[in-house]
């Protein structure tokens, strides 16, 4: 062969090597892409429980005036700790 049929096979090479990667890398993208739409739907689910435990916790707090003291603050408590667990889950889906 000569210098220019070697030169030739050479880019051939590279470029077969590079039409790999690049078909790999679609692959990974259609995978990622797939990911990405099933977190974005379950922050929309933790999302919408987040707002409906708001209105819940809303209503409580009306219905919670002829409460005593100690079960206001004790349902408080159970309810802040609803919340950062909700909170918790939305940030690690947003991660």
């Amino acid at each position: 062969m000569t210098l220019l049929d070697d030169q030739i096979q050479n880019l051939n090479d590279k470029v077969q090597v590079l039409l790999k990667k690049q078909a790999a890398l679609s692959k990974e993208n259609i995978k990622l892409q797939r990911e990405k739409e099933g977190l974005s739907q379950q922050l929309q689910a933790a999302t919408e429980q987040v707002n409906q435990l708001q209105h819940k916790i809303d209503a409580l707090k009306l219905n919670t005036t002829s409460l005593n003291e100690d079960v206001k603050k004790d349902l408080e408590k159970r309810i802040s700790l609803y919340i950062k667990e909700i909170e918790n889950c939305l940030s690690l889906l947003n991660a």
